[in-house]
């Protein structure tokens, strides 16, 4: 089915529309607090908020060049979704399975499409028109840090989702022919640790907590404790749908908690810096001789586990997959557009014991076939290249782009039999596993040094935090 505007254009324009409506909503106890549209401009201005907005370009440029680095970086550190499987098992399937409606599907999708853009645009936005110039800084600042503190992770630690992995998990978000071409453009679909959609808002709703403290009041008595409920009320939606619609491991949610923590401790330290009038005194900003310390230590053993654990190390095993399928499952590898001139090398392994078949075919294409997690794969077949694989056989071949819009996928399949004789060979058919492991090389693949400078935010964040005591949190006062 074609779609005349896609889902990132529909999710801005209800988050602009949505905006004011919500806010309203929300402090409709307290009229007088809000800052007239007419006045944003000036208010902007007045409180120095353009910061904001260069913070937010920042990260929109940093996340592209992230994500440039994800792919190619693949051959060097691999990916440890099997870890993962083995400490969780087939968990988010059962959610799946037991709760499986179309009606929710949509619903879920809905909501995880929007109230994570909406989360990130509107924290801010909702603490600015109501006149709060503190907890304005800390929401924006709660965004930008958290996602600073995930990069080693994302770079050095893919995780597959879980529609990719477990067999017969269906990928109820990403495989549909209004999401597909959005998400193979946007998601890696290998960044499943940590799970942002629960550490960003739980990492606002940590520092509310912090700033009522520090106020002196309790939660309930704070002007703001609506938007508090509101984002409570989305994380407990978010810890379902992101099992349900085949995306997020539960494990996932740990990690991305962990890193909430530490954000909101380093954000209700470092803004009334950068707001005081001595901020142009670089020492106001620099860590104390403790956090000094701490920092040299994270790096240190960062450092150490990046070049002499991660990188050639137990994700790289070619014995291990990166995708398992199961009856009548269809799974997608993206081929991102690095290069016009030289083309990307593709090698898949068939690890397991069950024949495989393998289509090349434009992502295009692919989505005019795809549906709430299912593939049409007869009608696809015709549309691409397809390779067979059998048990143990590997296959390579290369892809050429023509154009920055020119991407593919490769869309994985046991191959089944047309028929079976007997009901036990349709059980044991249907019970079928297949693993195999899809190595792509791009010409650009030796990105470790400029990655691991990208990861060392990550590192002094960690450090500072790590070197700060109760005390030291706690005795922040707020400009």
């Amino acid at each position: 089915m074609y779609w005349f505007i896609g889902p990132y254009e529909i999710s801005m324009g209800a988050l602009l529309l949505l905006t004011l409506p919500i806010h309203w909503f929300l402090t409709r106890d307290e009229p007088d607090q809000r800052i007239p549209l007419r006045n944003l401009p000036k208010e902007i201005k007045e409180k120095g908020y353009l910061w904001h907005i260069s913070l937010y370009l920042l990260m929109f440029i940093y996340k592209a060049a992230i994500d440039h680095h994800n792919e190619p970086m693949k051959t060097k550190v691999g990916g440890y979704t099997h870890w993962i499987y083995l400490i969780e098992g087939n968990w988010t399937k059962y959610v799946q399975d037991f709760f499986l409606n179309d009606i929710l599907t949509n619903l879920l999708s809905a909501h995880y499409l929007f109230i994570y853009l909406f989360m990130i645009w509107f924290s801010p936005m909702y603490y600015i028109l109501s006149n709060d110039k503190v907890m304005a800084d800390k929401a924006a600042l709660n965004y930008f840090v958290i996602y600073l503190l995930s990069v080693p992770f994302y770079l050095f630690f893919n995780v597959e989702v879980t529609s990719s992995y477990i067999p017969g998990m269906d990928a109820l978000l990403y495989h549909d022919s209004f999401t597909l071409s959005f998400f193979t453009a946007n998601d890696p679909m290998d960044n499943a640790i940590p799970s942002l959609h629960i550490g960003l808002p739980v990492g606002l709703i940590i520092i509310n907590r912090l700033h009522c403290k520090e106020l002196g009041i309790k939660l309930e008595e704070w002007r703001h404790r609506e938007f508090d409920i509101f984002i409570i009320f989305n994380i407990l939606i978010y810890i379902f749908s992101i099992q349900y619609l085949g995306i997020h491991w539960i494990v996932d949610v740990i990690p991305g908690i962990g890193l909430a923590f530490i954000t909101s401790y380093f954000v209700h330290q470092i803004q009334p810096k950068l707001r005081s009038e001595n901020f142009s005194r670089i020492n106001s900003i620099l860590p104390n001789k403790k956090q000094l310390y701490s920092i040299i230590g994270v790096s240190f053993i960062s450092t150490f586990l990046i070049f002499f654990i991660v990188i050639d190390g137990p994700g790289t095993n070619d014995e291990e997959p990166n995708y398992r399928l199961g009856f009548e499952d269809v799974n997608l590898e993206t081929i991102e557009v690095h290069s016009l001139t030289n083309p990307v090398n593709i090698e898949v392994i068939n690890i397991g014991e069950e024949s495989v078949q393998l289509l090349l075919v434009k992502t295009s294409i692919a989505e005019k076939y795809a549906d709430k997690g299912i593939f049409d794969w007869e009608e696809l077949s015709s549309e691409g290249e397809l390779f067979p694989l059998s048990p143990k056989e590997n296959i390579s071949f290369s892809v050429m782009t023509e154009s920055i819009y020119d991407s593919y996928v490769i869309l994985s399949k046991l191959q089944n039999p047309d028929s079976c004789s007997e009901v036990s060979d349709c059980k044991i058919m249907k019970n079928a596993v297949g693993e195999i492991r899809i190595i792509t090389h791009y010409f650009d693949d030796e990105l470790i040094w400029s990655a691991y400078i990208a990861s060392l935010p990550s590192f002094y964040i960690l450090g500072y935090v790590l070197g700060m005591s109760d005390k030291e949190i706690m005795s922040v006062k707020t400009s």
